[in-house]
């Protein structure tokens, strides 16, 4: 199983050659066996690479992640084929019956807004308690917002009451590079599956190629917040974000069952793949991030 999330960082060439990345630089060269691969991050546009090795990427289902000139995620690889019967996936998915939407993005906003409040609770703000009491009065669809009433509660715990998430500053910069990288891996897991990202629950804009997978990245970003809020006061540096890369390596608890993160996100946009091809609800495979153990006396990484 791959397991390796491969950044590239600084001028180079990259190249493919009997099932291996291969890098080469002033230094010399280094190789990564493609099987061992589950991302590439290239943090550099002083990166060249061969067709040949993009085409064999592709081919073993590994995430190739582009970043801009100020080194953020910009765009990425998406095969055209994730599955063998991609055509009847697809009908399905449109064929996806609205009252099961709804109830999916209802429990959706609780886990998310359940695991909010558990970050709130180890911070120790007061707060927490009144989140678990949004996480009762979310109905159908989120019909009432409340996932919008816990993200201003939420935010302003974590960073103050000046904290907005328009602004343009470090704390944003680190919390939009973390999010985009768990958004890669749920596009993959989605392609991989037969199905389309963009057709999603709750996220229907025209304009977002990425709507399910935004559906799905909901319950997951509190690990994104809990890292930036322990580091709000560094800079936002190249060290910074293979920090937040390297989170995807750290385990979490799912079904009962201690887990990489990369390997939960597989494992959870599966399982809500199926409730929706299945007609059913999670029935107990939500994220949960005090499931299983005291999330509270979890190590800062």
């Amino acid at each position: 199983m791959s397991f390796r999330t491969v950044v590239i960082s600084s001028s180079c060439k990259l190249s493919y050659k009997n099932d291996y990345l291969v890098v080469r630089n002033e230094e010399g060269m280094k190789s990564v066996h493609l099987s061992e691969i589950e991302t590439v991050l290239i943090d550099s546009t002083a990166i060249s690479f061969s067709s040949h090795l993009l085409l064999e990427l592709i081919k073993n289902k590994i995430k190739v992640v582009f970043c801009d000139e100020k080194r953020n995620p910009y765009g990425e690889f998406v095969p055209y084929y994730g599955s063998y019967n991609n055509v009847k996936k697809i009908q399905n998915q449109i064929s996806f019956k609205e009252p099961l939407k709804k109830q999916l993005w209802k429990k959706i906003v609780q886990n998310k807004i359940k695991n909010q409040a558990s970050l709130l609770l180890q911070v120790g703000s007061d707060k927490g308690d009144l989140l678990l009491k949004y996480v009762e009065d979310v109905e159908l669809d989120d019909r009432t917002n409340r996932e919008g009433h816990a993200a201003k509660v939420y935010f302003n715990s974590l960073f103050g009451f000046d904290f907005s998430r328009s602004q343009k500053n470090d704390i944003n910069a680190a919390l939009n590079y973390g999010y985009s990288i768990i958004l890669s891996l749920i596009n993959k897991e989605i392609v991989n599956n037969g199905y389309l990202t963009q057709m999603g629950i709750k996220h229907r804009n025209e304009f977002n190629f990425f709507n399910l997978s935004c559906d799905f990245i909901e319950v997951f970003r509190p690990i994104i917040d809990r890292f930036v809020y322990y580091h709000q006061k560094e800079v936002f540096s190249t060290t910074y974000k293979m920090n937040l890369v390297n989170l995807l390596n750290h385990k979490y608890y799912y079904c009962g069952k201690l887990y990489f993160l990369s390997d939960i996100i597989r494992l959870y946009v599966k399982n809500m793949l199926d409730c929706m091809e299945k007609e059913t609800i999670l029935n107990g495979k939500e994220f949960l991030l005090n499931e299983g153990k005291n999330y509270a006396n979890d190590p800062v990484f």
